[in-house]
């Protein structure tokens, strides 16, 4: 029945099932319009604890949320140019992007952004890819705090692996970047190269080939963005030449114009 569901019927059920999920907002009023009405679904998703959904509304979420990517254009790595020594740069949405792994920048707790509609990278990736991302991310979590502890907390470049579930991707590798809150220092720039180290290790060790890396630690890290580009194609540059034919491709993906000028800049 799903599949002769136009995009409206798909959004309009998944707004009353997500309000009827959430206890808070089951009374929310659904607004007439559909950009109102893919607001508040986004934002439902967005402050959606990782629990259980009922399988027909994860089955229409996943119809909902795979023609939504169709309709925004799905990026092949045949269409990205590469520059030098594997490495290209993209400019736009990663959530597009069919290659073997996307990298998302994420915090400590690693569930995702739960600020809703916020316009960060985490936020974004777990809205494209459906709830099912931040309930394996609770799953692994656990399992985590089984071993280390109730108060355990991703550390700085430790990378943790999912799937990407509705997103073009195939899988997922989380990484929380190092945060800037005073100055740049070296234990926060080797955090950084660590970052694109580890990342890259982690592809190798499950045969990940195409990478795509966000600007990681940039945004509300405050990394400053030259000093970061510096740093990812240094390391990313270092690894490739240290590890021959390992990788397909290694792709910078940028959003701001002034992190592909440094880029460039930087690869040519």
């Amino acid at each position: 029945m799903n599949e002769k569901m136009t995009q409206e019927q798909r959004l309009d059920t998944l707004v009353e099932a997500f309000k009827a999920d959430s206890v808070q907002h089951k009374d929310l009023q659904t607004p007439a319009d559909t950009e109102g009405k893919l607001r508040i679904l986004r934002s439902l998703m967005n402050i959606r604890m990782p629990k259980k959904l009922d399988d027909s509304v994860l089955a229409v979420q996943d119809e909902y949320l795979r023609e939504r990517i169709s309709e925004n254009g799905i990026v092949t790595l045949s269409e990205i140019p590469m520059i030098r020594n594997g490495m290209s740069i993209w400019q736009g949405d990663i959530t597009r992007l069919a290659v073997d792994t996307i990298v998302n920048a994420a915090n400590s707790q690693m569930l995702g952004c739960f600020v809703p509609m916020h316009t960060c990278i985490d936020n974004c990736i777990h809205t494209f890819a459906g709830v099912q991302l931040r309930a394996e991310c609770s799953r692994q979590m656990n399992q985590l705090r089984i071993k280390y502890g109730k108060d355990y907390e991703q550390p700085t470049a430790v990378p943790m692996l999912t799937d990407a579930y509705n997103l073009p991707a195939k899988k997922v590798i989380h990484i929380v970047g190092p945060i800037v809150q005073y100055k740049l220092t070296p234990e926060l720039e080797k955090e950084l190269t660590d970052c694109y180290l580890n990342t890259l290790d982690m592809c190798l060790v499950n045969n990940l080939r195409s990478v795509a890396f966000c600007c990681i630690s940039t945004g509300v890290f405050h990394f400053p963005n030259k000093r970061a580009a510096q740093i990812a194609v240094s390391a990313v540059d270092s690894w490739l030449s240290q590890h021959p034919g390992a990788m397909e491709r290694v792709i910078f993906n940028v959003f701001k114009d002034e992190d592909k000028k440094y880029y460039e800049e930087l690869i040519r």
